[in-house]
């Protein structure tokens, strides 16, 4: 591997780093050993320039987040030395001998699994990860119950090769859902049951788009959203967001002719702003006039604490160019890998034909389950009251980080989400900080690695939905400490 990020860089066309993709540990891991091994042998000198994230990633054909982890385990560790725009470099007070002594194995506190979750040895998810619903609060009792009366129903005809498309009444079920809660209009065959919002990805790509096609993404952007467009083989156009999201004017500028545009509207992801009116007529306006394809990723809508939830970016297409992705993963429970995709009736007949082949909807008796316990009312309630129960635990840790952190911490709570961001001093480096929480068995995720080109800015992104209202005081000293305990 080569580096070309500086004249020191050399040094890397002798260190060969090699991925185990089947391997149970992470990535990230597998690339910090390989780095942490390096130093301790000498092959990684005192003062030697690292590569930077993006090249390795590049290098390694893995996302940039993979390496900011990797790097920040290691910064925390005193492997490495951040040193701004100079880069990265071995500590330089490290002899190979003493990196030897101090080499160890991950400490058994906390590790990511391959479902990209953090989890203790004993399998609970630790706390501050993104994504993650209040596991605590899901009425698994009822739903154990519609899977074991779904069970007993399931007839000779159910064995056999479910619908490709997925479960009609669940189709049917969201397409009322959405018709409530999302101002979208359509009808039950308009919309595919994939595996999550990476299975809805992977089929638009697989369906639409060609290698080299330019892709508007917003800048910053969710890192499983940009790794997708990658592995398709798009040319991303990072797109700056500002107070009002996607700057669509900007996106004209830079590529007028690009053929999608990845949007996270109702909830930007990560910065949590909702898309202005006059930017939402402009995204559209724009894709009818160029004939583009805007994917809406729509992944926690039903989260707003400040009046109603925004309608879809959907509702408004009058031209069919709007895909519309949702996943039951935030609002139920992730291990169910369910979601869909609400397709323009131009496309449907593509989409089917790549669905009929590879079959990607996932689990019947699951579908079938999901589908129950949105006709029976349960969903609605279900939302009303994780709503309901939010808005208290982010108010909750808002007020306890605030208590615990004072300046140095500059609380951000936008009008929905599941997540706050807690704003930190330019001279910080919050994937080390993550980093080093991530030792102590908390699991925020920081900011900065989510910016392609425009710096968004120090800060650490912190889940909130599982930390209990009584808890955060606790929580939020347990970080404080975690953050200054070398």
């Amino acid at each position: 591997m080569t580096d070309r990020t500086g004249p020191r860089g050399r040094r890397f066309e002798r260190l060969e780093i090699s991925l185990d993709r089947a391997s149970a540990a992470p990535l990230y891991r597998q690339i910090y050993e390989r780095l942490r091994e390096a130093i301790g042998r000498g092959t990684l000198p005192p003062g030697e320039r690292l590569p930077s994230a993006r090249s390795l990633a590049s290098q390694l054909v893995t996302a940039r987040g993979t390496i900011d982890l990797a790097y920040g385990l290691l910064a925390g560790e005193g492997y490495i030395l951040p040193r701004g725009a100079a880069g990265t470099v071995v500590a330089p007070g490290l002899s190979p001998r003493s990196a030897r002594r101090h080499t160890r194995k991950p400490r058994p506190s906390s590790a990511f699994r391959e479902d990209g979750v953090a989890r203790t040895p004993e399998g609970v998810p630790l706390p501050f990860q993104m994504g993650l619903p209040a596991l605590d609060a899901f009425p698994r009792k009822l739903w154990s119950r519609l899977t074991a009366r779904r069970a007993r129903r399931l007839a000779p005809n159910d064995l056999a090769c479910a619908e490709a498309a997925g479960h009609e009444p669940l189709r049917a079920a969201i397409a009322a859902h959405l018709a409530v809660a999302r101002g979208i209009a359509c009808a039950p065959e308009q919309i595919l049951i994939t595996t999550g919002f990476q299975g809805a990805l992977g089929l638009i790509t697989r369906a639409l788009m060609q290698p080299g096609d330019r892709s508007w993404i917003e800048d910053p952007c969710y890192f499983r959203a940009r790794g997708g467009l990658v592995a398709a083989g798009a040319a991303l156009i990072p797109v700056p967001v500002d107070a009002q999201g996607i700057d669509v004017s900007a996106g004209i500028a830079r590529a007028p002719a690009a053929r999608f545009a990845l949007v996270t509207p109702s909830h930007q992801s990560p910065l949590g702003i909702t898309l202005s009116l006059p930017r939402r007529l402009a995204l559209l306006g724009w894709a009818r006039e160029a004939k583009a394809w805007i994917i809406e990723d729509d992944y926690d809508s039903e989260y707003h604490y400040k009046g109603p939830p925004p309608p879809a970016l959907k509702s408004l297409d009058r031209d069919g160019r709007v895909l519309y992705v949702g996943t039951f993963s935030k609002v139920l429970f992730p291990a169910l890998r369910l979601g869909y995709l609400v397709l323009p009736e131009g496309v449907l007949a593509d989409f089917r034909r790549i669905v009929s082949r590879l079959h990607l909807a996932g689990s019947p008796l699951e579908q079938a389950v999901t589908a129950d316990f949105m006709t029976e009312g349960h969903f609605a309630r279900h939302i009303r009251r994780m709503r309901n129960l939010y808005a208290e635990r982010r108010r909750a840790l808002a007020e306890a980080l605030a208590d615990c952190f004072g300046a140095r911490f500059g609380i951000e709570m936008q009008a929905g989400g599941m997540r706050l961001i807690a704003r930190l001093d330019a001279r910080e480096d919050d994937r080390a900080l993550a980093a080093r929480a991530l030792t102590h068995g908390l699991a925020p995720s920081p900011l900065s690695p989510c910016a392609i080109q425009r710096d968004c800015g120090q800060g650490l992104l912190l889940g909130f939905t599982n930390v209990a209202e009584e808890e955060a005081p606790a929580m939020a000293e347990r970080l404080r400490r975690a953050l200054t305990t070398s």
